[in-house]
Order: structure tokens, then sequence, then C-alpha cells
């Protein structure tokens, strides 16, 4: 079994909950990758789950990691262990999945490759929480209980974390954070395309602005 420790000692886990919210960015042109990030970084939210839903996510990643090291930029919606492999050629700090995939689990463990696999159930968790991971998404949140569902969990895998995603938002944010088992929360609404398709990135800034305090608020 690999030692989950490495993913403590480098500081992943604390710039994670430093950050409160991940925004969980879907990007087609690479041109608004670092726009976009540093948009993010202004508005208090340093963080970028580029997800590999399209062609440009390597090279959003490759740019974001280059131009913006401030940010905390990493591979969303890794679904095998050759988009795996290549987000993190690409500069991608961690690697996040919407389900387990064990070559993908496996890999990065053994490489010392942060990765917030997801899982739902006990079963699933207790794989992870066995492999040595310590931190596990829970997606989509909104049907699968949400923050009642994660309470429930939390009470059996006890100092066990959990990234909420899915129907996550500013009005129910506070219900996911006040709970101290959920280290951050995936979330959207702030890197919505519409936001910026006219190549003004002020909106998100102001968005993620308001996330940001926020959180603070919350944790305060």
């Amino acid at each position: 079994m690999a030692d989950g420790a490495f993913m403590k000692e480098n500081g992943f886990y604390e710039d994670v909950a430093r950050c409160g919210v991940v925004p969980v960015v879907v990007l087609d042109d690479p041109a608004d990758a670092v726009p976009l990030a540093r948009a993010l970084e202004e508005g208090g939210l340093p963080a970028a789950e580029v997800t590999f839903r399209t062609a440009a996510a390597a090279e959003c990643i490759s740019l974001i990691s280059r131009e913006c090291p401030g940010v905390l930029v990493g591979a969303g919606t890794v679904l095998d262990l050759e988009q795996a492999k290549r987000a993190v050629d690409a500069g991608a700090r961690y690697l996040v999945s919407p389900g387990t995939d064990r070559d993908v689990v496996e890999w990065a463990l053994s490489e010392h490759v942060n990765v917030i696999p997801a899982g739902v159930t006990s079963t699933e968790i207790t794989w992870l929480r066995n492999q040595g991971i310590d931190v596990t998404k829970f997606f989509p949140a909104n049907l699968f209980g949400g923050a009642k569902a994660i309470s429930a969990l939390a009470s059996v895998f006890v100092g066990h974390k959990f990234m909420p995603t899915g129907g996550v938002s500013l009005d129910n944010l506070e219900e996911y954070l006040s709970n101290p088992a959920v280290i951050a929360a995936g979330g959207t609404w702030m890197v919505k395309p519409a936001l910026f398709a006219d190549g003004d990135f002020s909106e998100v800034t102001r968005i993620a602005r308001e996330a940001s305090e926020r959180v603070s608020g919350i944790r305060s």
C-alpha cells in the first residue's frame, strides 16, 4: 500500500482547505486560461480544477501552471490513467476524479501525485481509505444526500475529509463548510462560461471575491 502521508506533508490539503472553494473550470479556448486564473486569484480563490471535458484541458493546465504560480491548478474529470499522466505532464498539481479508478489511484499514490478520487458509498470510501486516501470527492453531492449524507459518513469514517461538488452554490455553502468533515467544496458558479464570453473577466473576480468572503465568514 502506498504511503498517503506524503500528500499531507507537501501542504496540498492545507492549500485546498485555505481556498474553501475550488472552482471547477471547463475551458474550450486556451486563450481564456490565464485571464480566468488571474481573475480567480484576484478574487481570493487561487485555485482552478481544469476539467478534462475538452480537448484544450492539458494546454490550459500548462499555461496556468507556467503563468500563474500562485494558483493551485489541477485536473478534474480524470477518468483513466492516460488522462492522469497527461495532466501531470502538463503541470497539474493534483488530480480529481468523478469516480474511483483503481489504476489512477494506485499510480498517483506510487508517484506521489496528489489525488482526490470520488466516493459516495461506504464501500468506496473504505477501499480508498485503506489505500492511504484521506480526502474524497463527494459527487454529485446534491443527488447523494448532500451535507446530511456527509455527516453520516463522517461519523463512521472518523478523520476522513470530503470535498462535495455538484449543486454547491453560495446559498448552501455554509451548510457544507460548517461541517468539520468538509475540507472544501467544488463549485462552478463563479466560472460559468457566459461570465467571460465577451473577454471581460471582471464578473468572475467579483463573484470569486463574494465566495471567498463567504468562506472567511463561515470559518472565522
